[in-house]
């Protein structure tokens, strides 16, 4: 068991029967009564975050958890296929515990959180960005480039995303997986 005092951004712990992460947290020594530590703690089922604060001293349940790459074969329904790039093995994920299902093509390569004891997936993570192929979007007007106006594309994972009106079919563009925009266009 550990205590407070070993608190730091990214420590997975057991909190009332769920898997939370520390997000941030803060010690507070004020002038009358005992310290205590104000944190923020990500459900990492659900991803909600929650304030909370701990007396200094209190003893925590540690949970170990394993960051594994994986690369991503196909999709089957409701479930995504994934190969370890180390031993070969093949696993299957949810699409539940996958943060960016939409951005995910063959061949890419993603991260899966392993619960360290049981040995069960947490969730999926996709790299912060990742570039992929515009197969379809309305081509631009000349001229009308005076405001910041957007229109949709559909990339080749058949995920839409908005983008400036000078991107055109077949370029590949750079997209944020956090929050699904468009980033910047991938020079060729």
């Amino acid at each position: 068991m550990a205590t407070t005092a070993d608190f730091k951004n990214g420590l997975v712990i057991n909190y009332n029967d769920d898997l939370y992460t520390i997000v941030e947290f803060q010690h507070v020594k004020p002038g009358k009564g005992g310290a205590f530590v104000r944190t923020k703690l990500k459900n990492i089922k659900t991803g909600k975050v929650i304030p909370n604060t701990f007396n200094a001293g209190v003893k925590i349940d540690i949970q170990r958890v394993e960051r594994r790459a994986y690369q991503f074969l196909y999709k089957d329904g409701k479930d995504y296929h994934f190969m370890n790039a180390e031993n070969f093995e093949q696993t299957f994920i949810d699409e539940n515990l996958i943060n960016a299902p939409q951005f995910l093509k063959e061949g890419s390569t993603a991260e899966i959180v392993y619960h360290a004891d049981t040995e069960t997936p947490l969730l999926c993570e996709l790299p912060a960005n990742v570039e992929l192929k515009i197969t379809y979007t309305e081509p631009g007007e000349r001229g009308n480039t005076a405001t910041n106006t957007f229109k949709d594309a559909i990339l080749e994972t058949e995920a839409t995303v908005k983008v400036p009106l000078f991107i055109n079919t077949d370029e590949v563009i750079r997209v944020d997986t956090r929050s699904g925009e468009y980033l910047e266009r991938v020079k060729s």
